[in-house]
């Protein structure tokens, strides 16, 4: 089919605009995809940040696009939307199409993340690469992108703009078809196996324009670096001639990959969380439980994206390093350069100000997962065969001794919020059950604690390497050009990890030492173990709360308190006072109760003497009538459970005789059907009645002497 007639672009924008409501997602699709590759760039270029928009709504959250976070696979829309987004789809194609020709689109600095906006704002230049050529001056308040970075942001953006979806629209999160997208596009351009795929088109010259090259290297020492003044370090629009030519085949990821770091985890101001040294910060922005499980999507693919290094690269020397493909360098320095500093304040933020109920079950995950990268390496070989937890693998201590925060002080955080949580609800106590179940895998307290006794090593052992030079992502280099020299040990990487989170004037908490058991005491510690022991404990509920015995009676002890607020233990209400005079239940008649008291209060009282001589005989006739005639026994025992008064426990009680269960509705039932049963069987009324004296007599009897027999043993 021959290409349509060219149209000024304001013509082409207009006739999509008006059709865009009207005709059903499916023929919009369609009709773009040939737009897409009937039309030349200069055509589409107008076109691209309204389609852009359009498919993920605006940044305000006014316009909500096609709500691809509600959007559910059962959805006759899913599959088309999934096939135009997709990787090697029509949106991409125009995206690589437009990138050739080197258009730049405009992205106001007001939708970035806090701290990034308020570092622009006030001239100093962010950490990340990202955004070192595309900041305009004189400042104009809008950052310069090329229509990959313009997509991603926009596309990274839509997870956390303020939006009102209609009523009525809900599902699952891992279900969307946002999610699912996220997913499809981390697993394309940061693959695990294999390398990037080449771009789908091609301009006349061959090749996707790549962005800018990137700042030379500046040198710093010590543990963290400053910012840098925009003043100070004026940076223009570079053109696109790429200095680096291997860089070419891995722009796309480092991009993708930066934007979604900053996008979604750069919320949380390192400098302010230093100078308080806690998380308990006012910040304006609050995750929702989908962002947070997007977040776990992308840590999660992080850790198998680096397990999958190949061997030969994970050699530390210089020489093996020189001759890795730049996928490979990226694999090696992905989580520490690109996601540990902003997800620790992240998390550390999520910690302090998330409620305190079941939703930070997604926050829980999250860490646990970035805490666990073997659990994402495809090994099954270090499961024990038997079932119990597996080995972590001593190749994990460099990681465990370069995140050590993220083991300990985000524990001491879970701890703090585990006091504070109704745990007698079974989903809170899960979560302290997951916690507890990952930190007692096998080697892993071992390795916290070697890199805690590393990071008390004395200073000495690090001014001995003051000399050496490193290069930080903060003064414009590279993340894969800031790798650490060789030879750095193990003393400097926990001391650099902890101060450059931290501060150089923190005070670290040991994990295994003595100030945190102070937040722990001894009650706290025993209650936190029986609540967790006691999830699936059915004997633990009908257990007494912990109290000792006094002359009047049981006192709680701190623990018993404890066990009462949380729910886990409590005294069994019941009736103590006498039988016969217990409120009328719902399964009584209440007349048939006062007939059945007034006749046995008759009988007590004409024969109560004969009954206490009955009772107290030790031959078969006294265990009967014991059994019949006397409840003080039974009174007694259910007293013992309860922190009755001396007086009360000790009160003496008399052989009596209850009707009262003759007034049950349940007792009732049953005779009716037996003199039913014994009327069809030719019976009259008093030989009835005589058979069902006889059956009771011979029922309780029965019991009796198997009573009888359990006491005796």
């Amino acid at each position: 089919m021959a290409a349509p007639a060219l149209q000024q672009p304001s013509y082409l924008l207009a006739n999509l605009k008006a059709d865009w409501t009207n005709k059903p997602l499916h023929q919009r699709c369609h009709e773009l995809s040939k737009i897409i590759d009937d039309y030349p760039a200069k055509e589409l270029h107008a076109i691209f940040p309204w389609l852009v928009e359009s498919v993920f709504g605006s940044l305000d959250g006014i316009l909500s696009g096609w709500n691809l976070r509600f959007l559910q696979a059962r959805s006759a829309e899913y599959n088309i939307a999934m096939d135009f987004l997709d990787p090697s789809g029509p949106m991409m194609k125009l995206v690589y199409k437009l990138q050739a020709e080197e258009y730049k689109y405009e992205f106001p600095v007001s939708y970035l993340p806090g701290p990034i906006k308020s570092s622009i704002h006030a001239g100093v230049l962010p950490d990340c690469p990202l955004f070192h050529n595309k900041i305009q001056f004189p400042m104009s308040g809008l950052l310069l992108l090329n229509p990959f970075e313009y997509y991603m942001f926009s596309f990274a953006s839509s997870l956390i703009a303020p939006k009102n979806y209609p009523p009525g629209q809900h599902g699952s999160c891992s279900d969307s078809a946002y999610f699912v997208l996220v997913d499809t596009y981390l697993k394309y351009f940061l693959p695990t196996e294999g390398n990037v795929p080449p771009s789908p088109f091609s301009d006349t010259r061959g090749t996707v324009a790549s962005p800018a090259p990137r700042s030379p290297n500046v040198p710093y020492v010590g543990y963290g670096g400053h910012s840098t003044s925009l003043l100070k370090r004026h940076i223009t629009h570079q053109p696109s001639v790429n200095a680096d030519p291997a860089a070419q085949e891995i722009w796309r990821s480092e991009t993708l990959l930066q934007v979604f770091v900053e996008m979604w985890l750069h919320h949380y101001s390192l400098e302010m969380y230093q100078k308080l040294q806690s998380p308990q910060v006012k910040e304006p922005f609050t995750p929702s439980e989908e962002h947070v499980l997007v977040v776990r999507l992308l840590v999660k693919h992080l850790h198998a994206f680096s397990s999958s290094l190949k061997q030969e690269s994970i050699s530390s020397s210089p020489s093996a390093h020189s001759h890795s493909s730049p996928l490979e360098e990226l694999k090696r320095v992905v989580v520490q350069r690109f996601v540990q500093q902003k997800l620790y304040v992240f998390l550390q933020h999520c910690f302090g100000h998330w409620p305190l109920d079941a939703s930070f079950r997604a926050v829980l995950e999250t860490w646990l997962s970035y805490i666990q990268p073997w659990r994402y390496t495809g090994e099954k070989n270090n499961m024990q065969a038997d079932g119990q937890n597996r080995i972590v693998p001593d190749k994990w201590a460099s990681f465990v001794q370069e995140n050590l925060l993220m083991y300990t002080k985000l524990f001491q955080g879970f701890l703090n919020r585990a006091m504070r949580t109704d745990l007698v609800n079974a989903k809170n106590a899960l979560m302290v059950f997951r916690v507890t179940k990952v930190f007692v895998q096998p080697n892993l307290s071992e390795m916290i604690q070697k890199a805690e006794q590393l990071f008390l090593e004395p200073e000495h052992a690090i001014l001995q390497r003051q000399n050496r030079v490193f290069l930080t992502p903060s003064h414009g280099g590279s993340f894969l050009s800031s790798r650490q020299p060789v030879g750095t040990d193990s003393i400097f990487k926990v001391k650099s990890h902890v101060y450059s989170l931290e501060g150089q004037d923190c005070q670290y908490n040991l994990m295994f030492g003595p100030d945190l058991r102070k937040n722990l005491n001894a009650g706290q510690l025993s209650q936190l173990m029986v609540n967790v022991a006691s999830v699936d404990d059915e004997g633990a509920s009908k257990q007494l709360p912990d109290c000792i015995p006094s002359e009047n009676g049981f006192v709680l002890t701190d623990l018993g308190r404890l066990q009462i607020i949380s729910g886990l233990r409590r005294f069994e209400i019941e009736y103590q006072g006498d039988p016969e005079l217990q409120p009328i239940r719902s399964y009584e008649n209440a007349f048939l109760v006062r007939l059945m008291f007034q006749i046995s209060s008759f009988i007590n009282a004409r024969f109560g003497d004969h009954m206490e001589a009955l009772c107290s005989r030790q031959d078969l006739l006294g265990s009967i009538g014991r059994h019949y005639l006397s409840s003080s026994s039974k009174v007694a025992e259910q007293r013992r459970k309860s922190p009755v008064l001396r007086q009360m426990r000790d009160r003496p009680q008399r052989a009596r005789l209850s009707l009262r269960v003759l007034a049950s509705y349940r007792t009732l039932l049953i005779l009716l059907l037996l003199y039913m049963l014994f009327a069809l069987l030719s019976f009259g009324t008093l030989s009835s009645t005589g058979l069902v004296l006889i059956v009771s007599f011979l029922y309780e009897l029965l019991l009796n002497f198997f009573h009888e027999k359990l006491k005796t043993k």
